[in-house]
């Protein structure tokens, strides 16, 4: 990513500038084809939006987004209609594509990209003028962007396609008449997930749609961090086009794509995802509030693989005349968009030399399928509520890589796989995704692994280092990392964190799970698994005290944005604390803390009962984001559960009131807390017990009497001088009670 003067990485955060209280994106088309000779992605994205019940600021998103000038940053008049783009979706059928060629979003000869860079410099000389007199009052969607050149934003004309008259209500609301193109999106996005195929189909029609008609245009603006987009006179987002078109190219060093060699020498492609995700492959909204569906067509070179987070194995299709093959994607899973990804290039499907353990595949329904699960998350097809899916214990799953690496893929992963996939359906239940593929990436990669939904990126690092009659000896790194990757499926994907400062949700979670899994595949003894848990605990203990010593400390912690974690803007913006920062990147205390508090909590509880645990919260929570700050409830418990204990040393308390803001909390919390100061004589929180006697007088009579019955002076002095400060004003029996425990 190139860099940018206002911003210093070693101390900025990273912004997360869109406006999801205002407006959500629920799902997007992307028509993309990759140029290898130039090391962009030509495409265009289709929005489908829904008005959001959040409250925007007067100048829309204002102190939010903040108007920079900008790397190249434009504003244009995208009105006007546009080429019918092919958008085609592999499982439509009855989709007929009537566009032959490239020339569908800006063509892949030289003479179509120099007219979109034409066009693009136009646009961005008359641009200032454009979007300053737009008025500060109309309503402005703002997109999580950096890195695109983005030549044209269109409203699209929905009703100009037929399939969509069959959405039309019998009866014409007076909604309907008014704004036809919101009802009908709005029909569109809540069909049943029961009707995906369907609605994929309509949704693929819609994105080909002409730009509309009625004269209008709309206006956008790109700055560092953003695209924003206005339509003169729309002053709400309940009155913004629901369905918008984005033409842009990437640039050959966004932050989100990288362009390098494979270890064959072939020029390749692949989402980086960290730090910032996928704004620099299309614009998106980022924040992980902002769960959508997805459907995609790549073209790439026909020699080419095109891989990408998708539910079912695309089957590319020839493009008219051209060298290039159509790759379709879809997801019916609404996700963060951080999480697509895209991987193109060269490479092989590694084949197995002797066929799988076929017992790995064996149906097994004993203790499976829970007729208990009621999912709690917002509809689509869930495989927790499938019976097909309880039973399959090994999803369908491929292996690519470069030649060179073909055999040494074969020995690791490919043989490790089967049996990885099955130890963590032993362990945690239903896979969460219908199928995997594993990718060994480039060696320019920068970590061990990473997952994301059906695919798994795999360092050339963690391949067997040995011959192929070594057996498993060499095989424990790449099997630990494949297990790590493979739990990622459900704390990290299916079970995702609502603020991303608090990775240690994943993190922690797949380097625990990473070891019971693992210990599960290789069909270990209970005293080899105890074994090598304490061997891998004490190899990671080394690891975390030497980055404790030689790490800042506001680096080391594990909830940096602490009692703010969670919290946005008015608009939903918000920011990712130290992001931006190159250091963190390489730092594995959010990993290796939050391994060591799951250690310690299964150390309490027992092995199996954890694992159980591990279960019933994959049950309870698939589908969701979270944060991991108690509730109010939850802290009542835990300070109850506290009150049961004979000591507590004042190190102990005084973590407690600083961890939780204890003085902040609800009355109920505050009750058990001032309990917990006057049991311990805990003096420095005194003033917490007086503020709760003055304040909360319906829940401070029992209090007076625990002051009383300790039998210290001071205490007792605490209670009599709260009892002449309010009674007063106490009710009489209340007072009557205080008076006879007090004086």
């Amino acid at each position: 990513m190139e860099p940018h003067g206002d911003l210093n990485p070693d101390t900025d955060d990273l912004p997360l500038r869109a406006n999801t209280n205002h407006i959500l994106v629920r799902h997007y088309v992307l028509d993309m084809t990759v140029h290898f000779d130039s090391r962009v992605i030509s495409s265009s994205v289709v929005l489908f939006l829904e008005p959001g019940s959040g409250v925007r600021t007067k100048a829309g998103a204002g102190d939010d987004i903040g108007h920079g000038t900008g790397d190249g940053a434009g504003t244009t008049d995208a009105g006007g209609s546009q080429e019918r783009f092919a958008s085609g979706f592999q499982q439509v059928d009855a989709i007929e594509d009537d566009t032959k060629g490239l020339e569908k979003v800006h063509g892949v000869e030289e003479r179509d990209k120099a007219e979109f860079q034409v066009v693009a410099d136009t646009d961005n000389i008359q641009s200032s003028h454009l979007w300053l007199t737009t008025n500060d009052s109309d309503f402005t969607l703002v997109l999580d962007c950096c890195d695109l050149d983005v030549s044209k934003v269109e409203e699209l004309d929905i009703t100009s396609v037929s399939a969509m008259l069959g959405l039309q209500p019998s009866e014409r609301s007076e909604v309907y008449s008014l704004n036809p193109q919101a009802a009908l999106i709005q029909r569109l996005i809540s069909m049943p997930s029961s009707q995906w195929r369907q609605k994929h189909q309509l949704f693929s029609l819609c994105s080909r749609a002409p730009g509309a008609q009625d004269g209008s245009s709309l206006h956008f603006h790109r700055d560092k961090w953003s695209l924003q987009v206005r339509k003169k006179g729309v002053t709400s987002p309940q009155d913004f086009p629901r369905a918008v078109r984005i033409c842009y190219e990437t640039r050959p060093t966004g932050g989100s794509v990288r362009w390098t060699k494979d270890q064959d020498n072939r020029v390749c492609v692949y989402t980086a995802g960290s730090p910032i995700n996928n704004r620099a492959l299309f614009p998106c909204q980022e924040p992980p509030v902002a769960m959508s569906t997805w459907q995609a067509t790549v073209r790439a070179p026909s020699e080419c693989v095109v891989l990408m987070s998708g539910e079912e194995q695309a089957v590319p299709t020839e493009d008219g005349d051209t060298h290039f093959f159509i790759w379709n994607y879809y997801v019916t899973m609404a996700m963060p968009a951080s999480t697509f990804t895209l991987a193109v290039g060269h490479w092989h499907q590694v084949t197995a030399e002797i066929p799988p353990d076929a017992g790995l595949s064996v149906t097994d329904y004993s203790g499976m399928v829970d007729d208990s699960i009621s999912c709690s998350h917002a509809d689509y097809p869930c495989r927790f509520t499938e019976w097909s899916a309880w039973s399959q214990r090994v999803i369908p799953h491929r292996v690519f890589s470069p030649v060179c690496l073909l055999q040494k893929a074969q020995i690791g992963v490919l043989k490790l796989l089967p049996r990885c996939l099955a130890a963590a359906h032993a362990v945690l239940g239903v896979h969460p995704f219908p199928r995997l593929d594993v990718l060994i990436v480039p060696a320019g990669f920068s970590s061990l692994g990473m997952a994301s939904p059906h695919i798994i990126f795999l360092s050339q690092s963690v391949l067997c280092a040995g011959n192929p009659g070594s057996g498993d000896k060499g095989l424990s790194l790449c099997g630990s990392r494949i297990c790590h990757e493979i739990a990622h499926s459900w704390f990290g994907l299916v079970i995702g964190a609502r603020d991303w400062t608090e990775e240690w949700i994943s993190e922690g979670f797949a380097t625990c799970l990473e070891d019971i899994i693992w210990a599960q595949a290789q069909k270990l003894s209970l005293q080899e698994t105890t074994e090598q848990f304490d061997l891998k605990a004490l190899l990671r203990w080394r690891r975390l005290s030497d980055e404790l010593q030689n790490s800042r400390e506001e680096l080391q912690v594990l909830r940096p944005n602490m009692e703010k974690t969670g919290q946005v803007s008015n608009s939903g913006s918000s920011t990712v604390k130290h992001a931006l920062n190159p250091e963190k990147t390489f730092m594995q205390v959010h990993y290796l803390k939050g391994y060591f508090l799951l250690r310690f909590l299964a150390s309490q509880v027992g092995e199996q009962q954890f694992i159980d645990f591990f279960r019933l919260f994959v049950k309870k929570y698939h589908g969701q984001l979270i944060l991991s700050q108690l509730t109010s409830d939850q802290l009542v418990m835990l300070l109850e559960l506290l009150l049961e204990e004979s000591e507590l040393s004042v190190a102990s308390l005084c973590a407690l009131q600083r961890t939780y803001s204890l003085q902040n909390q609800d009355a109920e919390v505050r009750h058990r807390w001032c309990e917990l100061v006057v049991k311990h004589a805990y003096a420095q929180a005194y003033g917490d017990v007086e503020h709760f006697l003055v304040h909360d007088q319906a829940m401070g009579v029992y209090l007076y009497g625990e002051l009383m019955v300790q039998e210290d002076a001071e205490q007792q002095a605490v209670a009599r001088r709260c009892l002449s400060l309010v009674q007063e004003e106490m009710d009489q029996s209340a007072r009557r009670v205080v008076e006879e425990m007090v004086l």
